[in-house]
């Protein structure tokens, strides 16, 4: 199977990449999607932000842990994994097209023309979160893929487990745009929240949903904080 790089045609940008983290690949026929572990200088085009190869190994663990966890208890909510390579950490799940963000138009984000009922989906993905004690960060809509009219979540490695309690927001800077720096820093001081503190993991958690305000309606973004409150 021939893959080829993954991008988001963001307006007024063009290509971007899809993911700060790993390297996003897609198969020619669109039909499977790659997360490919390897910093990868041509896919960030010199933007790099996890050069660290201990911080990349620490993401690989945490999307592996979750993705499994997922899979064993709501598969229904994830695409179907299939293949993990371990030795060159790659995963391949089962896909259809483009990114859930990207088919909706980044610009519209018009989700109800692709699923009348996108929005109870992506709260019932979350309401599994809160069942198995999962914190995830990364929420952005292209996290989200449609496979036979259902939303699949992906991007399990700006995920916490409950027992780990608190996070500093300074230690995880390299997952988060430049874009979206500019809305959370605000954010964090209104909430009280400083680059160097310990934080709780639902403190993490709420500010991680108010920040995506701009890519959802507020209104799932109050319901999902009330799934977590």
């Amino acid at each position: 199977m021939t893959f080829e790089y993954y991008y988001n045609n963001v307006p007024g940008k063009g290509l971007c990449r899809n993911n700060l983290i790993y390297t996003s690949l897609i198969s020619k026929d669109r039909k499977t999607f790659c997360q490919w572990y390897y910093n990868d200088k041509n896919y960030h085009g010199g933007e790099n932000k996890v050069v660290d190869p201990s911080l990349m190994e620490e993401k690989w663990n945490r999307e592996i842990y979750f993705l499994k966890l997922m899979n064993n208890y709501y598969p229904q909510y994830i695409p179907e994994i299939l293949d993990i390579d371990y030795k060159d950490k790659k995963i391949y799940l089962r896909i259809d097209g483009d990114d859930l963000w990207q088919k909706a138009g980044p610009v519209e984000q018009d989700y109800k023309s692709i699923l009348p009922d996108w929005d109870s989906q992506i709260l019932d993905i979350i309401q599994s979160y809160k069942k198995l004690g999962i914190y995830k960060m990364s929420l952005h809509p292209s996290s989200y893929f449609v496979v036979d009219g259902r939303i699949k979540s992906i991007n399990y490695f700006f995920c916490y487990s409950e027992d780990e309690e608190k996070v500093k927001v300074k230690d995880v800077l390299s997952h988060i745009s430049e874009e979206r720096l500019k809305n959370l820093f605000p954010l964090m001081q209104n909430k009280g929240i400083g680059l160097e503190n310990d934080t709780d993991l639902l403190d993490a958690q709420i500010l991680a949903f108010d920040s995506f305000r701009n890519n959802f309606p507020s209104d799932l973004i109050d319901k999902a904080i009330k799934i977590y409150v």
